[in-house]
């Protein structure tokens, strides 16, 4: 064979495994939009960092912290100090993103807490789609926003994007709607993987933050796939150093896990504070000016709140990652760490509840982070034998905090791990992490978060238990007269009895009065000719095992006794009296009852 020939045939093999292989089709595809996904992230990097280097620090002359890692701009001038420029700058990026989103993209106006959140609203309430254009216009206002100052993160608008490359693919593909959600999930983990450094937390994040207490297990592989891929082009450009340039951190000492303990409970609690604090300034203060002015002076307004607010308290200002770092060293007082959690979560909810765009994870983190310097810092000067490394309070306090707030324990444990490049805290972060999560159940930074896969609208024809569970016999059988038979009728009577009813299955009593069997139609019509058995053969002889259903039984064990019985027809009886049968529900009736009620849910 030619090498040509040799070529073709290996194609033809591919595209016969892509078809037929879901494992191969994942692979091909997950890869795909990892690369997509991947070089957005690259291109929103290099956005962020060059911007935040002219506005702040050309333009305002702000010299603020940068961690090791995203020292992407190095030295250059440093101009006069000019505070006035962020809150303008700031008002005027909000101004923009506000018309931009009322001209444009409006049905994104009341999309959720942030890009994350949107991709969560896509996968649960829009078959997975977001528009082209979504994901730009966001991303470009995300880079202008954290460029001017704002407190918001990289990692919302990311994942944003990349649900939005993931979206766009699997429609271009023609792929159904089940697997564009799928895709959707996939560009996510690329985009957090990336930004994150971090592969293996952005794919778990990406994929169990849609829930609170579930994860989608089918996006797995692709998101894995997508997020290795991403990470990997996002490294080829910035190289594979981690974000925080910190020592490694050892848990040595069992002694300490009380104290992580401690640190858990002070999360959920500032978690709590944290989220209380963004819905009361977005909904009854923002919602209520844009109500009566609109969603583009109240972006303005928000981003001159939010300015103003930087120019006094810097410390706000950006993602504030550096600060973070700062407090691993322990170069950050006690009061300071308390002032930066409460101003904090007051610019975080003035810049993103106004509407300007902007992650909520990246906000979450350093919050968690300076909490966990607290109590870190705290612990050391009380028990400086027990706890000997405050600053490994403040990689859990990060992982403990947005595990408890968005109902997430495995990701940002797993990110913290990737971060810190080794598993010496992995002990106090699943401690910490799980008892935030229990602590804060009832608590949950995404508005779109659902409880399980039962309660999405994406998972709708997968809920059959759980929907007959909920539907019970006693509104679906047919009430009235049942033709019941005798053990002893012989089959001449049998005969005359059937003739002159429409039914096909017949209980039959026992001599207590109770059922004791189920005739069928099917086996009475064997012998139903043979004259010579008339007087010979009775009910007993024929009929099969019995099966009866009460009143109050749900339609998933009517649908099991069906199944397992494989009658077409089961008795219904009295649960105070069982010698008296009630009706009859038919197997067909189950079917349609579940056919209503999934044709209603989608409607819904």
């Amino acid at each position: 064979m030619s090498p040509l020939g040799r070529h073709i045939r290996l194609w033809r093999e591919f595209l016969r495994s892509y078809r037929q292989i879901s494992s191969v089709r994942w692979l091909v595809l997950g890869i795909g939009v990892g690369v997509a996904s991947g070089l957005g992230a690259v291109l929103f990097y290099l956005g962020v960092e060059h911007g935040k280097h002219f506005i702040l620090t050309t333009l305002a002359g702000f010299e603020l912290p940068a961690p090791a890692g995203e020292r992407l701009v190095h030295g250059g001038h440093t101009g006069d100090f000019r505070p006035w420029i962020v809150p303008v700058a700031l008002c005027a990026i909000g101004l923009l993103t506000g018309w931009l989103v009322q001209r444009f993209i409006p049905e994104t106006k009341d999309a959720g807490t942030d890009g994350t959140d949107a991709m969560i609203n896509s996968f649960h309430n829009q078959e997975g789609r977001i528009r082209p254009r979504t994901p730009i216009i966001k991303g470009l206002m995300a880079i202008l926003t954290i460029s001017g100052g704002g407190s918001a993160g990289q990692e919302g608008p990311i994942s944003q994007i990349g649900a939005g490359v993931g979206s766009f693919l699997a429609t271009r593909l023609g792929l159904s709607v089940r697997e564009r959600r799928i895709m959707l999930l996939a560009g996510a983990a690329g985009g957090l993987g990336a930004i994150f450094r971090a592969p293996l937390g952005g794919a778990l994040t990406a994929i169990e933050v849609i829930y609170t207490e579930d994860f989608e297990a089918e996006a797995i592989l692709p998101s894995v796939l997508s997020s290795v891929v991403a990470y990997t082009i996002f490294t080829l450009f910035y190289g594979t150093e981690p974000i925080f340039g910190i020592p490694s951190f050892q848990f040595e000492n069992p002694l300490e896990l009380p104290f992580y303990a401690i640190l858990a409970v002070a999360t959920s609690a500032v978690g709590w504070f944290y989220v209380r604090a963004f819905y009361f300034i977005k909904f009854s203060i923002f919602h209520r000016v844009r109500a009566k002015v609109g969603l583009m002076w109240t972006a303005g307004l928000g981003g001159l709140c939010m300015g103003a607010f930087g120019v006094f308290f810097p410390h706000v200002l950006t993602g504030g990652y550096g600060w973070l770092e700062m407090a691993i060293f322990g170069q950050l007082p006690l009061m300071l760490m308390l002032a930066i959690i409460l101003g904090k979560t007051v610019a975080t909810s003035m810049t993103i509840g106004s509407g300007m765009s902007g992650g909520m994870f990246a906000p979450a983190l350093f919050v968690g982070g300076m909490t966990g310097g607290m109590v870190g810092k705290l612990a050391h000067i009380r028990y400086p034998h027990i706890v000997g490394e405050p600053g490994a309070y403040v990689l859990v306090g990060m992982a403990a905090f947005f595990a408890g707030v968005a109902n997430a324990p495995i990701g940002p444990l797993i990110m913290v791990t990737e971060i810190t490049q080794g598993y010496g805290l992995l002990a106090p972060l699943m401690l910490a992490s799980a008892l935030a999560l229990v602590l804060c159940r009832r608590t949950s930074l995404y508005e779109h978060q659902v409880e399980n896969k039962f309660e999405s609208p994406a998972h709708v024809n997968d809920a059959t238990i759980n929907i007959l569970e909920e539907l019970q016999v006693k509104d679906f059988y047919k009430k009235g007269r049942v033709t019941v038979l005798e053990e002893s009728m012989n089959l001449k009577v049998l005969t005359h009895i059937i003739a002159n009813t429409n039914e096909l299955f017949f209980p039959v009593r026992g001599d207590d009065d109770r059922i004791s069997g189920i005739l069928t139609l099917q086996d009475v019509r064997k012998v139903l000719y043979e004259d010579a058995l008339f007087e010979l053969i009775v009910a007993r002889d024929l009929m099969r095992k019995p099966a009866f259903l009460y009143p109050n039984d749900d339609l998933y064990t009517a649908l099991l006794q069906f199944v397992d019985t494989d009658y077409g027809q089961i008795p219904v009886i009295d649960p105070d009296d069982a010698t008296d049968v009630l009706g009859i529900i038919n197997r067909h009736d189950v079917f349609q009852a579940y056919s209503q009620t999934i044709r209603r849910l989608k409607e819904e």
